[in-house]
């Protein structure tokens, strides 16, 4: 199964210093029947991009709760067995669990299809939105709007092999 696990710079360069995302339980984002259900769709590469955007939101909020990380979101892909994969049914319809589920066992990094950063010139307008974040989660339509000006930045897609030169270690 494939996922997609939110990082910050600092998380991924600590990852290739260790060699290992986590030892889990670690959160990830991955095409599940509730992503299924509210995406609407059956092609697996609209929802996999879903799950994709899903783990980028999760990212920001590790920026927001990391005011000297680099205002960059990061999101690993990695292919995981689907016995090591749950999905907690407790957390129901809610709208921030979509496409969440639990990696139980520890993911090495050599496991990594794919790293997903954003762009420098991202910089200010993810700073914005992790500094918006609270206030968008409490209901601010124009603190939303700042958020949601994020996804305006596509992730761009990196190969296993450049991880040293995104965390500046090449």
């Amino acid at each position: 199964m494939r996922v997609y696990v939110p990082l910050t710079l600092p998380a991924l360069a600590e990852a290739h210093k260790t060699g290992e995302l986590g030892s889990g339980p670690l959160v990830a984002y991955a095409v599940t029947p509730g992503l299924r259900e509210w995406y609407v769709s059956e092609d697996i590469e609209e929802l996999e991009y879903a799950a994709l955007g899903r783990a980028a939101l999760a990212s920001l909020r590790l920026l927001a709760a990391d005011p000297d990380a680099v205002r960059r979101r990061v999101v690993v892909a990695v292919d995981v067995s689907d016995g090591a994969v749950s999905v907690d049914p407790g957390r129901g319809p809610e709208a921030s669990a979509l496409g969440e589920v639990t990696v139980t066992v520890a993911v090495p990094l050599a496991k990594a299809a794919s790293v997903h950063v954003d762009a420098e010139d991202a910089e200010a307008d993810v700073a914005a939105a992790a500094d918006a974040l609270a206030a968008a989660d409490g209901g601010d339509d124009d603190a939303q709007a700042v958020v949601d000006g994020a996804d305006d930045h596509e992730l761009l897609w990196f190969a296993t092999q450049e991880i040293p030169n995104l965390v500046g270690q090449a």
